[in-house]
């Protein structure tokens, strides 16, 4: 299938040799070198797999990672930036998010029977794009080579093909077997794909760079091709990530033989679901100096910690009775029980309640499950889907957020805990929420209310954490800057004016 458009923006693919390689990073920062260039361009994803979505401004889900990509863009995100979104309700099965709506769950069998539909819906989201932008940097999935995968694929080399673009192959050194991940994904690709193949990024490199010099040389000569860079590990940027298995990484996670008590008052800890959805609701509490968040999943003693989140999920009923098979649930009772302090947010909050019932089958077979009854509130699991951008208040602080979720849920005893006043552009009055014992336990469908500072002090105030300092430059204003030393980075070691002669740019 050609792309037939005439006079339209210029496209450049980056894919990667495997997931989590750094596609999305890379992406982000040409998103940004280029605008700081005076270059109208635009991000794409023509699917992503993710539980980590956020909301445009007309109220539309897709992934954040292109969210993320919009606003290093100095753009608003838009839905044909990521036409398809998979979220994962099982190992295979996924609901179906098409142009922002979700519009069906789906094994992963009776998808890929209808990828050409979608494929078709994923090249009008890029035209539309092209027509807008000057350029648009189109991030690939997972590995480009899959070879089971390609005859149906819909988002890396058939994407790259129909756009009529050049694709630059992003690999992690840090991973190991560098060279076997570049050629060996040259050696699965046909000629013709080969040829799209304009270089590579090198990532994650750690240690003294001039001693890969013969290793850059090695790949060049065995290619025909060029390495744009290596880009050296860093430490000293904070970008959101696009998938969870960054937090199935990072220090913070530790096993329950290692949380000691000790002096140190200021843990708080998110239980990590097995579906647990919109991690980067964090990301502005892991800037805190003074706080240690810990993502945790072992079941363990929760009295060390100051407070504990219990995030969103994708799948409320098949994560609630992970958290009573696996003894969470006793656990968190008793936290609640010794004064603790716990707060649920969207999957969570419907968690904490008596019942979450799906009499439609929503998530699986239809039935109710019990809650941990931590907060008198019920839930069920119902179409359509809420998907907004809200403004709120608690206790006269306004801030911002989003909601994405299944279902409603009624409070039948205790507080609200936030006043919503416009949603999606539109000014309501809304109640949102639940309290008890005197904030000790909350719940919310607000996703995003950390990157609020005011939101963020009060939460914090209320789990006895008042001398934490939250900095007034928070939320986007933070991202923004990350986003330029990103790109300082990038320029430092990747050659841009050799990717711009790949455009004529």
């Amino acid at each position: 299938m050609k792309n037939k458009t005439l006079k339209t923006g210029k496209c450049l693919a980056v894919f990667g040799t495997g997931s989590d390689v750094g596609k999305s990073i890379v992406s982000t920062a040409l998103c940004r070198i280029f605008l700081k260039h005076g270059i109208r361009v635009a991000p794409y994803k023509a699917q992503n797999m993710s539980n980590n979505s956020g909301v445009t401004l007309d109220g539309l889900e897709m992934g954040r990672a292109q969210i993320v990509q919009a606003e290093a863009s100095g753009l608003p995100p838009h839905v044909d930036m990521n036409p398809i979104l998979l979220k994962p309700t099982s190992d295979t099965g996924a609901q179906v998010v098409l142009l922002g709506n979700a519009i069906e769950d789906s094994s992963a069998a009776e998808y890929h029977s209808r990828k050409n539909k979608f494929f078709a819906k994923a090249c009008s989201a890029l035209d539309r794009l092209r027509k807008k932008y000057e350029l648009i940097v189109i991030e690939g999935a997972g590995s480009c080579a899959e070879v089971n995968l390609m005859p149906n694929d819909i988002v890396n080399m058939r994407m790259a093909e129909y756009a009529e673009s050049p694709v630059i192959l992003v690999a992690d050194i840090h991973k190991g077997g560098v060279f076997a991940q570049i050629v060996g994904t040259l050696e699965c690709l046909s000629e013709k794909q080969r040829e799209m193949i304009a270089g590579f990024i090198i990532n994650r490199f750690r240690g003294d760079i001039t001693l890969f010099s013969d290793g850059i040389k090695w790949i060049e000569k065995k290619t025909g091709k060029k390495v744009f860079g290596v880009l050296p590990w860093y430490d000293h940027i904070r970008i959101e990530a696009e998938d969870s298995v960054v937090i199935e990484n990072v220090k913070k996670i530790i096993p329950a033989r290692d949380c000691q008590k000790d002096g140190n008052q200021s843990k708080i800890a998110v239980i990590r679901l097995p579906h647990i959805s919109n991690f980067t609701d964090f990301d502005p509490l892991l800037s805190l100096n003074g706080v240690e968040l810990f993502f945790v999943e072992q079941v363990q003693e929760l009295s060390i910690f100051k407070a504990v989140i219990l995030p969103g999920s994708k799948n409320t009923q098949f994560d609630l009775k992970w958290l009573h098979s696996t003894g969470w649930a006793k656990k968190l009772k008793n936290y609640a029980n010794q004064n603790g302090h716990i707060l649920g947010i969207c999957g969570g909050y419907q968690m904490m309640g008596r019942y979450v019932h799906d009499p439609d089958g929503i998530e699986g077979e239809p039935g109710t499950t019990e809650g941990l009854s931590l907060l008198p509130v019920e839930t069920i699991l119902k179409a359509p889907k809420t998907t907004t951008l809200s403004c709120f208040s608690w206790k006269g602080i306004t801030g911002t957020g989003y909601e994405i979720h299944m279902g409603i849920t009624d409070r039948l005893a205790g507080e609200f805990l936030f006043k919503i006043s416009k949603q999606n552009g539109i000014k309501c009055s809304k109640e949102d929420g639940c309290s008890m014992d005197g904030l000790k336990i909350i719940g919310t469908y607000m996703h995003g209310l950390f990157d609020s500072p005011g939101i963020t002090e009060l939460w914090l105030e209320s789990v006895g954490l008042e001398n934490i300092k939250v900095a007034q430059a928070h939320g986007l204003a933070v991202r923004d800057k990350e986003y330029d030393l990103l790109a300082a980075h990038f320029e430092k070691h990747i050659n841009i004016k050799e990717i711009k002669e790949l455009l004529t740019l």
